[in-house]
């Protein structure tokens, strides 16, 4: 969750509030645009996508004798490397404003419409995404040297305390998919990351935390307007089989098995075990492959999981992966942990603030 005053939350859980968007262009460190001229905006992200963070703007195509179109290598709004920094106000009971920055965000494509720029935006991440191995990339340090010679410079990579950086085996030999070496990587660590709203890649350990940052109610005072549930069966594996090999070339193998919630091991869902395989030769121990066993298994679960659709007033603090209580009179739900897996924001308001939607999946 980004970090705001008491005042901001005080404000946010209130009846109305003034709300402002303000938009830099960059390109290579240096700055094209201070104050880009956004009529309409809103940002969509997706924990389950590759690349989660998508965003989209709308710029009157000429402004007090400007012309905002893009083509030119060094326009504020062409797709040449241009990063749009986004930080969004929130008018307070004095007068003031309090500004977050949102995020920074690659601008993907620039096209005219009439008198207007629609402008498409991804999430920092969309360059590695992007950049495919050219040769095989075989390291030769650790999981944190590893990491950063996958990503950097295109990111700067922070990695947190509490993760072991210990040796990669000498094996290990990485073809095309440089995102995909990324993800491998950080799951037989175990570690999660994520771009932060300054585009910094922080890697830190499994969150297995379930303390809300924030409750939401649809009853008198809260800011949900309405909340609804939905139900799937597809993807409901409950045992997670992490495989690799030790040094003298031997198997290792770790089992995790889902064993509350629904779709729970030996339960009603399937008496039998449901398999997910995950293989890699960054296993070198049973150690290691039980530990990775375990969190694939936590995020699967998390990703399964009872989902809920709730439209509230925005609220720009929330991002995803943050966790939350959702209270709701008409699903019978009282302060059920949450996780936020999805997330649609708006921007901009004009007379009517839009609703803001997240889907969240229960963590009881």
């Amino acid at each position: 969750m980004i970090t705001g005053t008491t005042d901001l939350a005080s404000v946010l859980a209130g009846s109305g509030f003034r709300y402002l968007l303000a938009g830099e262009s960059w390109r290579g460190g240096v700055l094209l645009a201070d104050d880009v001229p956004v009529v309409s905006a809103g940002e969509e992200t997706d924990r389950s996508l590759t690349v989660p963070e998508r965003a989209t703007f709308v710029v009157p195509r000429v402004v007090d004798g400007v012309d905002w179109s893009p083509g030119p290598e060094n326009a504020p709004l062409s797709a040449k490397g241009q990063r749009l920094h986004v930080k969004l106000g929130v008018s307070l009971r004095r007068g003031e404003t309090e500004w977050l920055t949102r995020g920074r965000f690659l601008i993907y494509d620039a096209e005219p419409d009439g008198d207007v720029i629609n402008v498409a935006a991804v999430g920092l991440l969309e360059l590695i995404n992007e950049a495919r191995l050219i040769s095989p990339y075989q390291p030769t340090g650790t999981f944190t040297s590893t990491l950063r010679g996958l990503v950097e410079p295109a990111l700067t990579v922070l990695v947190e305390g509490g993760l072991v950086d210990r040796a990669v085996p000498s094996t290990i030999n990485y073809d095309e998919d440089r995102l995909g070496a990324v993800n491998e990587l950080l799951d037989a660590w175990p570690a999660e990351a994520y771009v932060d709203p300054e585009g910094y890649l922080h890697v830190t350990p499994p969150v297995t935390s379930v303390t809300p940052v924030l409750s939401l109610t649809d009853g008198s005072g809260g800011t949900v307007i309405l909340a609804q549930g939905s139900s799937a069966r597809a993807n409901g594996q409950n045992a997670i089989v992490a495989r690799g090999q030790d040094s003298s070339g031997a198997q290792v193998q770790g089992v995790a098995y889902v064993t509350t919630g629904p779709n729970a091991y030996g339960g009603s869902f399937n008496p039998l075990p449901v398999p997910f395989f995950f293989q890699s030769p960054l296993l070198t121990s049973v150690g290691e492959a039980q530990a990775a066993a375990q969190t694939i298994r936590d995020r699967r679960r998390r990703e399964t999981a009872p989902a809920y659709s709730v439209f509230m007033v925005p609220d720009p603090r929330i991002q995803v992966g943050d966790v939350v209580s959702l209270t709701s009179t008409r699903l019978l739900l009282a302060a059920v942990p949450c996780s936020v897996e999805r997330l649609v924001l708006p921007y901009t308001a004009d007379d009517n603030l839009p609703d803001m939607e997240i889907t969240v999946r229960s963590l009881a």
